[in-house]
């Protein structure tokens, strides 16, 4: 899937939902391969009491690692799946 592409100022702060629309967190920064730039996962602060439910993989600082391959859709919201989180 092609997403378009974004600065990543314009995702910093945007909230991330499920596609069953249940909240994650906000996106605090991104992660990034230097060499190629690909983008790797989401950096989400803030994450909700329903995100500490699931598991995924947390920063050492305990901000959740949403990975890149689980985004559907970027707008007014950040929207991943819930499956390819794990």
């Amino acid at each position: 899937m092609a997403i378009e592409k974004r600065p990543a100022a314009q995702l910093v702060g945007k909230m991330v939902v499920t596609k069953e629309g249940r909240r994650i967190g906000n996106v605090r920064d991104i992660s990034f391969e230097t060499k190629t730039g690909e983008l790797i996962h989401l950096i989400v602060g803030s994450p909700t009491v329903y995100a500490n439910s699931l598991n995924i993989e947390k920063s050492k600082s305990g901000e959740l690692l949403v990975p890149y391959s689980s985004i559907l859709a970027i707008g007014d919201f950040v929207v991943v799946s819930e499956e390819d989180m794990k």
